[in-house]
């Protein structure tokens, strides 16, 4: 209907549903201030009319329509001209709440959980530390405390988030968990969200780690029938490949189920693994001994046109599982006697007991950054590992042909 043909006020519910748009925007009175606006597009909604803080006139939107109807309108416009008569702004009162919500908001634990996360990933830390950060935020921490006010959360909190953790064994997690929500209080403290910190004392309520646990790993009398039960192995070429490199380079397993093409120079016989993925903070060279250059070599025929040195299957597995180099030990034989991360225990242990360089060892392990090792530059003792990867994988060869290797001329450093 044409507004021209409003006949009373308050409107009617069929004049509102009627009201036809015209070229520009216009208003009708409902009564006490309160209009019903249309626009050319058809849009219908509802307006009081009052005078502000600063006694000008202004508009207040009430809500939409059908969604806000006459008689909710009317409720509505009342409620505000009470508060408009005892001197409140609504304007300004929604504005004030709008502010209030959003700073409620930047104090949520989940947004300053999110941003201390998003601050870790531009340190340049390893991928497979954030992923654990990120795992255990999603399984453990943000269900627990995510949506609560920092400044509303205790201690008693976070003591439970502790206790639960410790309830199902994963104390080493628990720990993890302790030093990141100190981290993320400390630094919702320096962005001065809160002053609360209620994870600072955790730790003496913790439940004691449990003692380390080797990982299986073999020693050297064990060593000749392992490598002819490897020689053997029946495994595909893609996995019995990996668990070698393991095994010739002393390399985490994680580190060979993630290599990439890009980070071998297979002339030069080198691995140079990108800092992003080190616990080292730092590029890793780690020497190829001429058996691994060989097995890279025909596995590179086969891969060497991907991404990845040992390919998964499908987009949820773009790299081979962490069970599949043990599983080609186990398949040998050495279930439960050795892992893909017990070659490391085996190669140290050999190398030390054969009289190289503490140094050395620790450097081609990547264990740590403190003492000697720890102050020289990306290429720490490239030449002197070289040397003692290539003894080591020679080594193992002669154990398993039943033969004594030659001592090499040097094994400490010069």
């Amino acid at each position: 209907m044409k507004r021209s043909a409003i006949k009373r006020r308050p409107l009617a519910d069929t004049v509102l549903d009627s009201l036809e748009a015209e070229d520009k925007e216009y208003r009708e009175l409902d009564g006490s201030n309160l209009y019903f606006r249309v626009k050319p597009d058809g849009g219908k909604s509802w307006q009081l009319r009052y005078k502000n803080s600063a006694k000008k006139w202004a508009w207040l939107g009430l809500g939409g329509y059908p969604e806000v109807s006459g008689s909710l309108a009317r409720k509505r416009a009342a409620e505000h001209r009470e508060q408009i008569s005892n001197g409140i702004d609504p304007q300004e009162q929604k504005r004030a709440a709008k502010v209030a919500a959003e700073r409620a908001a930047e104090r949520l634990f989940r947004v300053a959980a999110e941003s201390w996360y998003d601050a870790k990933c531009q340190q340049g830390l390893a991928q497979s530390s954030l992923d654990k950060i990120r795992t255990y935020l999603d399984a453990d921490i943000l269900p627990e405390l995510g949506d609560r006010q920092l400044d509303d959360i205790s201690r008693t909190d976070c003591a439970r988030l502790q206790m639960r953790i410790e309830d199902r064994g994963a104390l080493n997690v628990a720990k993890k968990v302790r030093g990141w929500l100190n981290d993320i209080f400390g630094y919702a403290i320096a962005k001065g969200l809160t002053e609360n910190d209620p994870a600072s004392r955790l730790k003496s309520i913790a439940k004691p780690a449990p003692t380390p646990q080797q990982y299986p790993h073999l020693l050297e009398p064990e060593l000749p029938d392992f490598i002819k039960a490897l020689r053997r192995s029946n495994s595909r070429m893609i996995p019995r490949t990996a668990a070698w490199l393991c095994l010739w380079t002393a390399s985490r397993p994680g580190m060979v189920r993630f290599a990439e093409w890009k980070e071998f120079d297979l002339d030069a016989a080198l691995w140079t693994v990108p800092a992003a993925k080190m616990k080292m903070r730092r590029d890793q060279l780690i020497p190829l001994p001429r058996q691994a250059v060989e097995a890279l070599r025909e596995v590179q025929a086969m891969t060497g046109r991907t991404r990845w040195v040992f390919p998964g299957t499908g987009p949820k597995n773009p790299v081979i599982s962490e069970n599949t180099i043990g599983k080609v030990y186990a398949l040998v034989g050495y279930k439960g006697r050795l892992v893909g991360h017990g070659t490391r225990h085996t190669a140290s242990t050999l190398l030390n007991e054969h009289d190289f360089d503490g140094d050395l060892v620790e450097a081609q392990l990547a264990h740590k950054e403190e003492g000697t090792a720890g102050i020289y530059n990306q290429a720490a003792y490239l030449r002197q590992r070289r040397e003692m990867m290539q003894w080591y994988a020679d080594h193992l060869d002669a154990l398993g042909d039943g033969r004594v290797l030659p001592s090499v001329g040097h094994r400490r450093l010069q």
